[in-house]
């Protein structure tokens, strides 16, 4: 029996008893520091009702009025514990003899946010135990805390690199190896590794794991003809976007560009999806171009921008009406205003056929290639997905191409590399169409906008990364309608 079954035989606390100790944090809870306090409430938002951490984190930091320290405490607790829960779970299990499903799930996100203190930051043993049995008892019963306690004391006995050769030998395969030391599913390790074989660089894979559990720099993107990277005092010039800027921390919105909406939070890699359209040749004045899913309205923005300085009009579209209303706040910056529409983008083509100079689809897709942004999603993200959203995507690149005039340009994109979403989808298209639908050299369309040459293997696409290129793996393919 391990120390954490001597001190207590318990699962962790029964669901009853967890429920009727949530009501107690007030009371009972009041030890625990603000910034844990914030990073478990988000965590386990995320874990109970499928909350956005990126999107809710900000908010708990504000509503609890965490210094500028605090803030950057809760943000490394959350983002670490999250980017690194695969990996936990295998060390909990361990240190706690059973399997991370028989423990509460409260109690789990406590164990979870303390290991992540002992084995991945500098904070002091006793302070992470300690607060971690003050949060246990908020959450949890009695005979939860001397189990949390005694899962914890047991992790504090031996050393990071110890849990880490004990966790990896509980593998059976290499990619299994892969998922438990870099905390990634196995099915992700695998469409990574196929992705990347595809472009002759599978030795890359450990360096991309390693590269999505890296806190990423903030990118902003400086719109067209409302700013430049001048104004934005701290950052340094992006790498490889002419409009683009990255910070090494702060908040950006104390930025007055940022702040007035003419800057904006955008990685690197969405601004080279906009750019890649709106560069791909001159702007001829008159020019209708549409974003076929704009949501949340990033890219929109940009293109807007570009759209205005070219004398082309730009209109949005949206389907779901709360990320309409995101894509007009987005575009409120704009003086005549940018027409949203909230249409089903897979019905475009057949009610404005031939209709578009430039079509923007950043499709939904799984959002694999934004894992250092939203670390959450590759729990909550299944292989199901992919083939729930691929026929989508096929629906939604069928109804573009319909919509783009002939002789028009078609950006397909989408924050994600695996090959199913990507590579698979276009080539199925330009099949579909017989010859009517062309591949342009993206990869050439960007030598041509970059400030720096990007690394891409000899392809008509262009597959950006966190590794090699310091931004989301957003995938881009220009096609052409022939006229």
């Amino acid at each position: 029996m391990n120390a954490a079954q001597n001190e207590s035989g318990s699962r962790g606390g029964s669901r009853a008893s967890t429920r009727q100790g949530s009501t107690q944090r007030g009371a009972q809870g009041g030890r625990v520091q603000p910034a844990r306090q914030v990073a478990y409430d988000v965590i386990a938002a995320v874990r109970d009702s499928d909350a956005y951490a990126n999107l809710l984190l900000p908010v708990r930091m504000s509503r609890a009025a965490l210094s500028t320290a605090d803030a950057a405490l809760a943000t490394e607790l959350t983002y670490g514990t999250l980017r690194r829960q695969g990996y936990y779970d295998a060390v909990i299990a361990i240190a706690a003899g059973r399997a991370v499903d028989q423990i509460d799930p409260p109690i789990l996100d406590v164990l979870r946010l303390a290991t992540h203190q002992l084995l991945s930051m500098r904070t002091a043993q006793h302070a992470a135990v300690d607060e971690a049995v003050s949060l246990a008892r908020s959450v949890g019963s009695r005979s939860a805390t001397g189990f949390v306690n005694g899962v914890l004391r047991t992790i504090t006995r031996t050393d990071p690199a110890e849990w880490q050769r004990r966790a990896i030998t509980t593998a059976t395969t290499d990619d299994e190896r892969l998922s438990i030391e870099h905390s990634h599913p196995v099915w992700i390790v695998r469409a990574f590794r196929q992705a990347l074989t595809a472009e002759g660089r599978e030795n890359e894979l450990v360096a991309l794991l390693e590269s999505d559990n890296a806190a990423p720099r903030v990118g902003i993107a400086a719109l067209p003809g409302l700013a430049n990277t001048d104004e934005l005092p701290g950052a340094d010039p992006a790498r490889f976007s002419p409009v683009g800027a990255t910070l090494h921390g702060g908040d950006p919105s104390g930025l007055p560009a940022v702040s007035a909406g003419r800057a904006r939070v955008q990685d690197e890699g969405s601004q080279l999806a906009a750019l890649a359209l709106s560069r791909a040749r001159p702007i001829e004045a008159g020019e209708r171009w549409l974003d076929l899913c704009a949501g949340p309205g990033g890219k929109a923005a940009l293109l807007a921008a570009e759209a205005r300085n070219g004398g082309a009009t730009l209109i949005a579209n949206e389907i779901v009406p709360a990320r309409a209303q995101l894509v007009r706040n987005a575009l409120a910056v704009f003086h005549p205003a940018i027409e949203v529409w909230e249409q089903d983008g897979t019905m475009t083509g057949a009610e404005h056929p031939n209709n578009f100079d430039r079509i923007l689809l950043d499709a939904p897709c799984t959002g694999l290639g934004a894992l250092r942004r939203r670390p959450e999603a590759r729990w909550r993200k299944q292989p199901k997905d992919v083939g729930q959203l691929t026929r989508l995507q096929e629906e939604l690149l069928s109804s573009a191409l319909d919509a783009l005039k002939p002789g028009g340009i078609l950006a397909y994109v989408t924050c994600s590399p695996h090959v199913g979403e990507t590579r698979l989808i276009v080539d199925a298209a330009v099949k579909k169409a017989g010859g009517s639908v062309v591949k342009l050299n993206t990869g050439a369309v960007l030598d041509g906008v970059t400030t720096e040459q990007l690394d891409l293997p000899d392809a008509d696409h262009v597959q950006l990364w966190p590794h090699r290129h310091g931004t989301d793996a957003m995938f881009i393919q220009l096609l052409s309608k022939v006229g």
